[in-house]
């Protein structure tokens, strides 16, 4: 059903107001997206690359629904080169009950090119955490057959990217996850 149509079925649509952060550091972008969570905002998008005046960010968009209820959202930005690591970081992020809702490759001005993740806890909902997979190959096929394998363990394919790796090679970066109730 097109969005058009959804919006005339629903009767009056809802407004939307918009935020538009961007920065060229992770621990700031984190610090903001939570600042506008608190303020009644959640997200919706993240891209990283080069903008037209601060050269390259990470931005994200929040917005807050008219007709929605003040939900009380945190928000985790995970950036690293390194996919051991970054799998660690998921994974603590996952048994606290954060989920996953984008990824970016996002180039800082101190490490190079990174894979970031933003990941989203409602603190309204309990009992629920998250299991990830991080998946990292150069070549296609391996992909392929990973993918295969972690679908057969009932892996949901969440995002994929490319990224440079701390050894200086392009990856495709795949995160995949599951929902697990406590």
């Amino acid at each position: 059903m097109a969005l058009s149509a959804a919006v005339s079925l629903a009767g009056e649509a809802s407004r939307y107001d918009y935020q538009v952060l961007a920065t060229s550091k992770t621990s700031t972008m984190e610090k903001e997206m939570n600042q506008a969570a608190e303020a009644g905002y959640s997200f919706r998008s993240v891209m990283g690359g080069e903008t037209g005046f601060g050269g390259n960010e990470v931005v994200v968009v929040m917005a807050k629904d008219s007709d929605a209820e003040r939900a009380r959202k945190e928000y985790r930005l995970l950036a690293t080169s390194k996919t051991s690591t970054m799998q660690k970081e998921i994974q603590e992020a996952g048994d606290r009950g954060f989920r996953y809702v984008g990824q970016t490759v996002f180039e800082s001005a101190f490490r190079g090119k990174e894979v970031s993740v933003i990941l989203e806890r409602d603190n309204a909902q309990t009992g629920v955490r998250y299991v990830y997979k991080l998946l990292a190959t150069t070549k296609t096929s391996t992909m392929q057959k990973e993918l295969q394998e972690a679908g057969a363990e009932g892996f949901d394919l969440l995002g994929m990217t490319v990224g440079k790796t701390a050894f200086g090679g392009s990856e495709l970066v795949c995160f995949l996850g599951k929902a697990l109730k406590q």
